[in-house]
């Protein structure tokens, strides 16, 4: 095999080894409570260790460009700490930052919180977080299981919180 050949099967290795570099993850839940009252839940970053089961603690300002300190467990994993930067703040509608690990390109995680209006006053909590970095192939398996698991596991307290139980 010439050298070019060599060169351009590296690089379909490489460009294949690094598309598989990120991955999307999505939970939804519906509250039984308008979105005013599942945003003043999500927002009181204070009230979180009294109630929610992977966010165990924020600390900062809740407007776009801030940085938080952030601390989550997922499920049956250690706490983690980390500095995300807010992204966006839509009143009653959607919550967004942007996190990663070392340098961008490593392990970087945008998380994401939408509300949506669902007739009869109710409302629809969507967390979500698109990971991308080349150490995503490596913690996929992960991110499938304890990380789904602690995003399913808060949006189950924070429906029981708005709904009043």
């Amino acid at each position: 095999m010439s050298g070019n050949g060599i060169t351009m099967m590296g690089l379909a290795m490489f460009g294949a080894f690094f598309s598989g570099c990120s991955f999307n993850l999505e939970t939804k839940v519906d509250i039984q409570a308008p979105p005013s009252e599942v945003w003043k839940h999500l927002t009181n970053f204070d009230a979180y260790p009294k109630w929610n089961p992977f966010i165990k603690k924020i600390e900062g300002k809740l407007e776009k460009g801030a940085k938080l300190r952030v601390t989550i467990q997922a499920c049956e994993s250690d706490p983690m700490e980390f500095t995300p930067t807010v992204l966006k703040v839509e009143n009653e509608r959607e919550f967004r930052w942007k996190g990663r690990v070392l340098m961008p390109g490593i392990f970087d995680g945008e998380h994401s919180f939408r509300i949506e209006r669902l007739p009869g006053g109710a409302s629809r909590l969507i967390q979500a977080e698109k990971f991308s970095g080349i150490l995503v192939p490596f913690f996929k398996g992960m991110l499938k299981s304890k990380t789904r698991c602690g995003f399913e596991a808060m949006n189950k307290a924070l429906k029981s919180r708005s709904e009043g139980r």
